[in-house]
């Protein structure tokens, strides 16, 4: 039975999806927990600290037996830890007054050990979420996010508005208030140690922290590299997904879904590595969003003040995927792949970018600049077009062996549709491997889905098939897998996106979906599973 059903599935499964009603219901059954629905005993975390919203404990444990109410700001306090457990949820409460908006902020010294598995994942949810599939990805800005303020080095000095005066490179993180030290950062332990996310999932965060501040689904403030953060989406976010201020921090195996600002965003003087990161935004048939940012967001430092150190992350197997539309908003007008902004610099290779305005955009500053290496003394504050050109004979930034799949334009500066870049310019970005083309096979970026129903019209699939070779390894140094193919997933293998990421709840896509067996969810594979099948003929996956 079990070996026909494996293949009948492999034939026919997928496009309708049959794992929503027992997926997110059954929740950590796996690590032994119970059903969502039965976790009837609610706890407000406000309950386990202070009237400031302190921890007590210093351990907390939270168990998946349990519901959990993020019903303010809870900080956890240097020196102490709190423990989530595999498959935990935890729910922020929404509130329309900013200054009350929900979210939990791991202080300097503090840690959080969030380590779920492949089968018990962790979830912070809107408290509307009743977890079966169903509650809109347009909803955003439900809670406020996961804040990790770490110890690790930025760029930070006077000039900038989140420095705070007299300290050495110490900041505070954005949309909270000025004197509370409880989300200062920064410092020189490289290597410091925030704890461990894994397997976590962060959904419909984006909360106003103030008039005009949205918070992001994961903010990294200063985080050093002793820190564990793989296998982790967000879904549904009003701002960014995850942004890094500074810090060494290491990221893989991520996916960032339907978020309305960028992807990923970078300030401050990044230096840590990514691999493996996945990111999509709303369908191309929606017409609910408001704003449609960039895939990558880089910035060396939003001041121009052209300190040090600047941001400069090693990135390897990247896919972005846009939504197609190309809307004008407050900070950036480009909507790009790959938006590299205030001397940044980094190193992005083997990736794939599909369906932006522009596959990258580099900010060029009118005129000539004598240096780039001057960090911190230079008076001429440039862009980063003179890191990417090599004005000091070595480029600083590099983005290399990318394809570019369905842009309006593969590569431009200034946000600039209508100005061809210079033969030279052309000749470098081609001569470095990248590759702009309307499709690649296999890979099908453009889909269609009612944000409201959460009904997928039309699939994406984000794995070309066959591979896109690269000449172009990530190095053997202990963190990346070995990899010589553009984009996160590989055709072959198993796929490194957990059962329960949101793509596969959803059934968004056949190329992310594995032909299921045991189709009920009792861990038995019989008769039963049969007729689910049936009930699904005509569909398909892989």
């Amino acid at each position: 039975m079990k070996k026909f059903l494996t293949f009948a599935a492999t034939l026919l499964l997928g496009a309708v999806s049959i794992s929503n009603s027992f997926a997110q219901a059954d929740l950590g059954a796996a690590c032994g927990c119970p059903p969502v629905a039965s976790r009837t005993t609610v706890v407000d975390l406000s309950t386990l600290a202070d009237a400031s919203g302190n921890i007590n404990d210093s351990n907390l444990v939270l168990t998946c037996d349990k519901m959990w109410r993020l019903d303010k700001k809870i900080y956890v306090g240097s020196g102490k830890t709190i423990t989530i457990m595999p498959g935990t949820v935890i729910k922020g409460v929404y509130t329309v007054d900013p200054a009350l908006a929900s979210a939990l902020i791991i202080s300097r010294g503090a840690k959080i050990i969030a380590a779920g598995d492949k089968d018990c994942q962790i979830v912070f949810t809107a408290e509307g979420d009743n977890l079966d599939g169903t509650y809109p990805v347009s909803t955003v800005g439900r809670w406020g996010g996961l804040v990790l303020c770490g110890r690790a080095a930025n760029n930070l000095t006077t000039g900038n508005t989140l420095y705070i005066a007299g300290s050495t490179g110490i900041g505070r993180a954005e949309g909270f208030a000025s004197g509370d030290p409880r989300v200062y950062y920064g410092g020189s332990t490289d290597n410091d140690n925030s704890g461990v996310l894994r397997y976590v999932s962060l959904r419909h965060a984006g909360a106003n922290l103030a008039a005009g501040f949205e918070i992001n689904a994961l903010t990294l403030c200063s985080v050093g590299s002793g820190t564990s953060i793989e296998h982790v989406e967000t879904v549904s976010c009003n701002d960014d997904n995850i942004e890094l201020f500074g810090g060494t921090v290491n990221l893989k195996y991520i996916s960032t879904l339907f978020g309305n600002d960028d992807m990923l965003d970078y300030d401050q003087g990044w230096t840590g590595k990514c691999q493996f990161f996945f990111g999509i935004k709303r369908a191309t048939n929606d017409t609910t969003g408001t704003t449609s940012d960039n895939g990558i967001e880089a910035d060396a430092d939003d001041q121009k003040i052209n300190s040090c150190p600047r941001s400069h992350p090693f990135i390897y197997n990247m896919t972005l995927i846009g939504s197609g539309k190309h809307y004008t908003n407050a900070d950036n007008s480009g909507v790009a792949g790959i938006m590299a902004k205030e001397l940044t610099e980094g190193e992005i290779y083997n990736s794939v970018f599909a369906n932006f305005k522009y596959g990258v955009n580099i900010q060029k500053t009118p005129g000539t600049r004598v240096s780039t290496s001057i960090c911190g003394t230079s008076t001429v504050v440039g862009e980063a077009y003179d890191n990417w050109n090599q004005l000091d004979a070595v480029a600083t930034l590099k983005i290399k062996n990318c394809t570019f799949v369905a842009n309006d334009y593969s590569f431009r500066l200034n946000q600039k549709s209508n100005t061809a870049i210079s033969v030279d310019d052309s000749t470098k970005f081609f001569g470095d491997g990248n590759v702009n083309i309307p499709a690649v096979t296999g890979f099908a970026p453009v889909w269609a889905m009612n944000s409201t129903t959460n009904a997928v019209t039309t699939q994406f699939d984000a794995i070309p098939n066959p591979a896109i070779a690269s000449s172009i390894t990530p190095p053997v140094d202990g963190f990346y897998s070995p990899a010589n193919y553009r984009g996160a997933f590989s055709p072959t293998g198993s796929n490194w996106l957990s059962d329960w990421s949101y793509v596969k709840i959803l059934d968004m896509t056949a190329g992310l979906v594995p032909c299921p067996t045991d189709l009920n969810g009792s861990t038995n594979v019989d008769v039963d599973d049969f007729l689910i099948f049936l009930g699904t003929f005509g569909s398909s996956c892989q």
